[in-house]
Order: C-alpha cells, then structure tokens, then sequence
C-alpha cells in the first residue's frame, strides 16, 4: 500500500458496521457516494416494502402476527414447529439469559460480539474445541454461517453437537442470521419439536432491510411460550408484521436472489484475488481477506468504500458484497491505486 501515514487507531471502527454518519465525519473529501461494504446486509433489498400497506392507527393483531411467525415459518421450513417474532436477532440474543438454559455458558469465537455478552459469565471456545466441550453439558452458542470468517457447518454435523449436549442436559443455541442466502443449509428442518436446540433468524441481512428489526427464534413449545410472555403482546410492530409477512411470501424473489448473490460473491472473489488478496467464507454475503487492515480499511475509506476491522484480529479485514458492476468496479480501481 503506497501510503506514507502511520495506520489509523480502528477501535471506533470495530464494534458493527454500517457507520456511514461517523465515515462521512471521518472521512470529509472521501468520493462520493459512500459505498458500505461494513455490515454484510444485502445492498439489493426487496423491492416490495413500499408496496406494503401499513396500518399504523392500530395496535397490530393477534392474528397478523400468527400470520407473519406461519410466512417465516414455511420459508423457514419450521411447519409445525414453536416460531417467535423478535425485534431483531439482537433482542433474541439479550434476552438468552432470562431463559432457563443451563451453565457452564460458551460461545463460539471468532463471532459476533453480542454472543460473549448474551449469557452469563460465558467462556469463549474455538470451533475446534465444539465436540470436547458438547460432552460437558450447559449451554453452547454459536453462528452458523459464522461471523466474521464465514465458516459454514452442515446440519449433520450440528445435530451431533446437539445431541452430544442433551445428553449431558445441555442446549445448542445456533444464531442463523446470514443462512437465508443458502437454499438447504439451516438446522431448522432438521429439528423435533421438543429438542433442547434454539435456533435465531435474522430478516434484515438477507432482505437488505435490517431498519425493520425483524428477527425470529425457534425453539421447543415451553421455551417459546416463556420467551413470548417476557415480549409483551406486541413485539414487533405493524411495519415489521406486514413487510415480514409479504417478503417471507415471495418464493420467486428469494430463489432469485440465492442465485444473484451467489453470482456477485463470485465476482468479488475474483477482484480480491487479482489484487492478491484471497477470500474466505461460505456465505455470499460477505467475505474476509487477511492483510494489512488499518492500511487497507483508511485506504478504501478515503475512496468512499467502508469496510469492518475487527479489534481481536488486527489482520482481518470484511468486505460486504458490492451491489452491481458500478460498485465492484470502484472497488477494483481503489485496489489498483493502492
């Protein structure tokens, strides 16, 4: 990188993405328009949220939020199983604590950094260590894909783990907020109705549309019936039931966006690789390259580009996947100027 500057401090930068008020303040003579490849939320969302008729003089019915946990759940492919509407992911992993899940707490690291503080006292453990500790019973938490290396589990694999735990009296908690870009990659399926598995979904990322705060958790009827009594009566609002409920509806839309972001990550990969930098993970929505991150993060930043460092690797860089060939292309002439 031909960059004489001493490498930027990037602890603001570290804690999520999506911080284009703070990147325009930062970064003042950056080109414009900003391009934020910082959250992995696909920039292409759907297009029918304006086209959704909202009742905002009612508090949201009963029935309609039925309606949207059924849309989700046949998408899902949760027929027949306990689904509960959240507000966002994030409400679901803040409130794991109040549920009756049993120690010793563990999460999978490298993830997210809400996943450390969502149970007590919990212990970070690498996925390499996932079977040694399933013998030890309690309570494991974990993405699948994970974040931010993009590593992917098959479901196989995670109904050992699960089944290796509730030996012991243990649960297996599976944060799936990017798994929407993969047609048959969730444990979802896969689960009984009394299992000692929670699984979260994310609407947001996959849907492009993360200010709806929308998420969902699925689990067995007990810990869903506690988990809807500690929410309220509405916990989600009318936006998010009627948006959440045609989006989850549009069977063709999903399909096609599966094969799209595939197409795009492909070509992204290819740019990266051109420019030396080798890309990793499973999901289409993001990739992570190992480099000089400081370096290339102010480097990109400057040209208008926001990317996500993260504190704990100091060489790992996120870049979410552009939206169309304009933006890969500004993409690529920013890592041919460096």
């Amino acid at each position: 990188m031909i960059d004489e500057r001493a490498p930027m401090n990037l602890a603001e930068w570290t804690v999520h993405g999506g911080r284009l008020s703070d990147a325009r303040k930062a970064f003042a003579t950056a080109q414009l328009p900003w391009i934020d490849l910082s959250t992995g939320i696909n920039p292409d969302p759907w297009p029918g949220a304006a086209d959704v008729a909202i009742d905002w003089r009612h508090l949201p019915e009963a029935a309609a939020l039925e309606g949207l946990e059924a849309s989700a759940g046949r998408c899902f492919g949760a027929e027949g199983k306990h689904i509960l509407a959240l507000p966002g992911t994030e409400m679901g992993l803040r409130t794991l604590g109040a549920l009756p899940l049993p120690p010793p707490f563990r999460h999978v690291s490298p993830g997210y950094s809400t996943h450390g503080q969502a149970l007590p006292d919990s212990r970070a453990i690498g996925f390499d260590q996932l079977a040694i500790e399933a013998e030890r019973g309690g309570t494991i938490l974990l993405a699948n894909p994970a974040n931010p290396d993009g590593r992917l589990i098959e479901p196989a694999d995670l109904i050992a783990i699960a089944a290796t735990l509730a030996r012991s009296g243990g649960w297996l908690v599976v944060d799936e907020a990017f798994i929407d870009a993969h047609a048959d990659a969730s444990l979802i399926p896969h689960m009984s109705g009394t299992g000692q598995v929670i699984v979260l979904r994310s609407f947001g990322k996959f849907f492009g549309l993360a200010g709806v705060r929308l998420g969902f958790a699925v689990a067995a009827p007990a810990i869903i019936a506690q988990w809807r009594i500690a929410l309220g009566s509405w916990p989600v609002s009318a936006a998010a039931i009627a948006i959440g409920a045609a989006a989850y509806g549009d069977a063709d839309w999903i399909a096609a966006t599966r094969i799209r972001l595939r197409l795009r990550a492909d070509a992204l990969d290819a740019v990266l690789r051109r420019h030396g930098l080798e890309p990793r993970g499973a999901s289409p929505l993001f990739r992570l390259v190992e480099c000089d991150a400081a370096r290339l993060f102010e480097w990109l930043a400057r040209r208008g580009i926001l990317t996500r460092p993260f504190d704990y690797a100091p060489r790992w860089l996120r870049l979410g996947v552009p939206c169309d060939a304009e933006g890969l292309a500004r993409l690529d002439r920013a890592l041919d100027d460096g």
